[in-house]
């Protein structure tokens, strides 16, 4: 299967479609994937035709389970490039002008976690924790948590949400999400696809200037704090893995200096 064919695009009835189309490979993203999903999101933005973005996946399992560790391993060049694309799909999602919503299906893992945290409306199966959760586990397999998984967390969760995800590495199903008010709408499984179609189409009706103005406004009052905190996220990386072991005088003075850089 091509690149091409692993992230589909379509517009029909002012809606762009971005499918992640890899079910063999637990639809987890490799680099060429991230890029086609960036270039995906530019192309719905300046489309005239479109008034709103629906993210989802194919088969049943899984909606993603993150990047694909096999290209990262090894490779530094590597990963640094899922870092930098990484951070540019989810940072386009959250500070685009139009909506996006996102369909879940299955299990979310890692940045596929990141997306769904990063849109705007989220549309999830009513299916129990062994069948679709949320789980945050680059603490436990030693990758830093970067592109969005500190920020993503807190905006979409709040920060006592966002330290047990991370911290914990537990698993997050759609009863204990439902409890937060994180789902916009549960749908059977069954009914998803129909369902989430039919939510966005009402969000289409909308007047143009008035869902574009309310997300840009939302955006815009915190666009500075976002980007500070992608920031913080990369600066911290690098920091994280600097192959010169630091002791606790060099750990305190270095986040001395990032609470003075980021105020």
């Amino acid at each position: 299967m091509s690149n091409q064919e692993l992230i589909l695009y379509e517009v029909k009835g002012r809606i762009a479609t971005i499918t992640i189309n890899r079910p063999d490979k637990a639809n987890a993203c490799n680099i060429p994937m991230l890029k086609l999903i960036y270039e995906s999101l530019i192309n719905a933005d300046i489309d005239e035709k479109v008034k709103c973005i629906l993210i989802k996946s194919t088969g049943q399992q899984f909606f993603s389970a993150g990047y694909d560790l096999k290209e990262i391993q090894g490779s530094p060049e590597n990963v640094a490039q899922i870092t930098e694309w990484g951070r540019k799909v989810n940072e386009t999602i959250v500070l685009m002008k139009k909506p996006v919503i996102t369909q879940i299906q299955g299990i979310a893992i890692g940045f596929g976690v990141m997306v769904i945290m990063a849109s705007d409306l989220r549309v999830f199966a009513d299916r129990p924790i062994n069948e679709l959760y949320l789980r945050l586990p680059e603490l436990a397999i030693s990758a830093f948590p970067q592109t969005g998984a500190t920020l993503l967390p807190l905006l979409g969760l709040g920060l006592t949400y966002a330290k047990n995800l991370l911290f914990t590495t537990d698993k997050f199903g759609v009863k204990e999400l439902n409890n937060i008010n994180f789902p916009t709408r549960i749908f059977p499984l069954e009914q998803l696809d129909i369902e989430t179609l039919n939510f966005a189409k009402q969000i289409v009706k909308y007047q143009t200037e008035f869902i574009f103005f309310t997300k840009s406004m939302l955006r815009i009052m915190n666009k500075a704090y976002i980007k500070s905190c992608f920031d913080l996220e990369d600066e911290c990386g690098k920091a994280a893995y600097d192959t010169n072991k630091k002791n606790m005088k060099e750990f305190d003075d270095f986040i001395k200096g990032l609470h003075e850089k980021y105020p």
